[in-house]
């Protein structure tokens, strides 16, 4: 699966420069960019440009939802970072698992499959997106509940969701899997039949989101976790969710 030279270089360039714009930007903290160009190009070369460009539209999507009425969440003081740039902290909880996948998959002889990889990639990135759009999309309802006990909380609270960006998390995660399902057959990736990738991923992205949810109230909110990690257990859930529902239907070995 890994790419040959020339398409691996180009893959590389391309995704040096989007990380370099993404820091110009003020998207993301240099060190941040640092990060997402390196894990980028171990992605890009080992498994290609569909897992890729599925990532830089998870990027695209996760700042855009960020700065969506910055200087609304400014006020409140629930913006992400300064003004709305993302730190290496978040980079890394978001990227080490599908650069993990990505290299079981280059491996020699692969770990993974193709097929269960597409699906538990898109997965990891769906819970990623239903994360991000929840939380900074929620958190201008205005209003929020705890996931637990229901009672009211102040937005941007761990553990606190609402209406809203429940919707918005399934949005996020559905998103993921029509766009991720279109570039894998867009570049002849191998995914299992539709019905199966649309409904794993989806579910998958959302649960996860729920998860991380139940941990922010739980155990980060007491000091055990930390956000980037309470996000990466989210993912890994996320993923492990996937991985169940494939093995449930004999799509994974």
């Amino acid at each position: 699966m890994t790419l040959e030279t020339l398409s691996a270089t180009v893959g590389v360039l391309v995704t040096v420069a989007l990380a370099l714009g993404a820091v110009v930007a003020r998207a993301l903290t240099p060190l941040a960019g640092a990060v997402a160009a390196v894990f980028g190009s171990v992605i890009v070369v080992l498994v290609g440009y569909p897992y890729l460009a599925l990532l830089i539209l998870f990027v695209v999507g996760s700042v855009l939802a960020t700065r969506f009425r910055i200087q609304e969440k400014r006020r409140k003081n629930v913006q992400e970072g300064t003004a709305g740039e993302r730190g290496v902290s978040n980079v890394v909880a978001h990227i080490v698992l599908p650069t993990a996948l990505a290299i079981a998959a280059g491996w020699m002889p692969p770990l993974l499959a193709s097929t269960p990889l597409a699906v538990l990639y898109a997965s990891a990135l769906a819970f990623g997106a239903a994360d991000t759009f929840a939380s900074e999309l929620g958190v201008l309802a205005g209003h929020a509940r705890s996931i637990l006990t229901l009672r009211p909380v102040s937005p941007g609270t761990n553990g606190g969701v609402s209406a809203v960006g429940e919707a918005w998390a399934f949005v996020g995660a559905g998103l993921t899997a029509v766009v991720g399902f279109a570039l894998f057959r867009l570049f002849s990736a191998p995914v299992p039949e539709i019905g199966l990738f649309l409904g794993t991923v989806t579910a998958a992205g959302f649960l996860g989101c729920q998860l991380d949810s139940v941990l922010g109230e739980t155990l980060e909110n007491r000091g055990y976790l930390s956000k980037g990690s309470t996000n990466f257990l989210g993912m890994l859930g996320a993923v492990g969710i996937a991985a169940a529902i494939l093995a449930a239907f004999g799509a994974i070995g």
